[in-house]
C-alpha cells in the first residue's frame, strides 16, 4: 500500500529495530512481538478512538441508501504496529475504503481543505463538497507526544524483560 492511501500519525524509533532483532534472537521470541505488538497497538487505542470521534463528528448531507461514509471511515481507523521490514513503528492510520460510493480516498479528501469533487444527485452537475477540516489531524492535536510516551514505555517494558532474563532474574 502507498503512503498516500492513508492518513497517519507515526511513532518511530531507532530502537525498535534493535529490540525486534533482540526479540527474533529469544527461544520465544514470535511470542514476545506478539505481545510487543499487541502493547504497542493498545498504546495507540485510544489515539484512534479520538480520531473515529473525528470523523463521525462531520456533518452528514442527509439520509441516503448506502453505507454511511463516516462509519466506513471510522471503520478503517486502527493502530497499525510492524516491527520488521522496510518500515518499523507504529502509527494509527486510516485506509482506502475501495467499495463505498466509489470513493476510495474518502479518509484523505473528507479532511481535505479543498473538499471534493463530487455529482450531485438527480441532475449531473458536478460541485465541490466540504467536509470536516483536519478531522483526523486536529482530534489528534497535541497529543502525539502523549502516544509517543506511552508506544516507548511499552518498548522499554520488553526491553527491560528481556534484560532481566539476561541478568538472571
Amino acid at each position: 500500500m502507498a503512503d498516500d492511501d492513508l492518513i497517519s500519525v507515526e511513532v518511530q524509533h531507532k530502537g525498535l529495530e534493535a529490540l525486534a532483532r533482540v526479540l527474533k534472537e529469544q527461544e520465544d521470541g514470535k511470542q514476545l512481538r506478539r505481545e510487543l505488538a499487541r502493547n504497542m497497538r493498545e498504546a495507540l487505542a485510544p489515539a484512534a478512538t479520538l480520531a473515529k470521534s473525528g470523523i463521525m463528528a462531520m456533518a452528514s448531507a442527509g439520509p441516503g441508501t448506502s453505507p454511511g461514509l463516516r462509519s466506513e471511515i471510522a471503520k478503517k481507523i486502527r493502530p497499525e504496529v510492524k516491527l520488521s521490514g522496510r518500515w518499523t513503528g507504529a502509527r494509527v492510520k486510516a485506509r482506502k475504503i475501495p467499495g463505498i460510493r466509489g470513493f476510495a480516498n474518502a479518509p484523505k479528501r473528507t479532511q481535505s481543505r479543498k473538499g471534493w469533487r463530487t455529482q450531485s444527485y438527480g441532475n449531473g452537475v458536478w460541485r465541490t463538497q466540504m467536509g470536516r477540516i483536519e478531522w483526523f489531524d486536529r482530534a489528534l492535536d497535541g497529543q502525539q507526544s502523549r502516544y509517543r510516551a506511552a508506544v516507548l514505555k511499552a518498548m522499554e517494558d520488553m526491553a527491560e524483560r528481556i534484560a532481566s532474563r539476561t541478568r538472571g532474574g
